[in-house]
């Protein structure tokens, strides 16, 4: 759990290299982008990451659901619910941190014709069905002491990619490589989706390809 410590300085880092992240970012189209915390955490836990998609033109929102205890019919219909009010001005794309992008991917299932991208940190996605013929990121790091960087890591489908960041897993959230990566695919037509290719001057942040 001592790497886990690394999430108070990733925040840290975070609050220090906004305005640079936010500069060097593809502005948003205005879409809607949901945003769903891990568990045991609420929308206060995504503040930081929904403040930075909003300040770049997202119609950013958390899920209203309280803390995140894992499933049952509240989180369900919660979602359904959500989803439906969000799809109003077009698809939508899902961000979900830990357990929240298992909840994302399994909305998308339920729902592929409102979602236009999925995009997960840390979370376990291996062993269940795989998320849906939808633009797909699975973000990662393999100091992650909470959720094995192996269930993470998708198998090869042509618009399915899983992008390494170094960080720990209470840090996802907040790890300006995260927000890098976010922001780019984020700002990905799903007509002309390409894989994650990182900016020469991030590169100190994001391990090798």
């Amino acid at each position: 759990m001592a790497r886990e410590a690394r999430a108070a300085p990733e925040l840290a880092s975070f609050m220090m290299t906004a305005g640079p992240l936010l500069a060097a970012s593809p502005r948003g189209d205005g879409h809607s982008v949901l945003v769903l915390p891990g568990l045991g955490g609420d929308d206060s836990s995504t503040a930081p990451l929904r403040w930075f998609l909003g300040r770049l033109g997202y119609r950013s929102a958390g899920w209203g659901l309280g803390l995140n205890h894992g499933f049952g019919r509240h989180v369900t219909d919660g979602l359904d619910e959500l989803l439906t009010a969000a799809h109003e001005t077009g698809p939508v794309s899902l961000v979900g941190w830990s357990l929240g992008g298992v909840h994302a991917v399994d909305l998308a299932r339920r729902r592929p014709d409102a979602v236009r991208s999925i995009i997960t940190l840390g979370s376990p996605l291996v062993g269940r069905r795989p998320p849906p013929d939808i633009p797909t990121t699975s973000i990662y790091s393999r100091t992650d002491a909470i959720v094995s960087w192996r269930a993470s890591v998708l198998t090869t489908r042509p618009r399915h990619e899983s992008v390494e960041v170094r960080g720990s897993h209470l840090g996802l959230g907040h790890n300006p490589a995260v927000a890098l990566v976010v922001a780019d695919r984020l700002a990905q037509r799903p007509e002309s989706w390409r894989r994650f290719t990182p900016p020469r001057w991030a590169r100190r942040w994001l391990p090798a390809a």
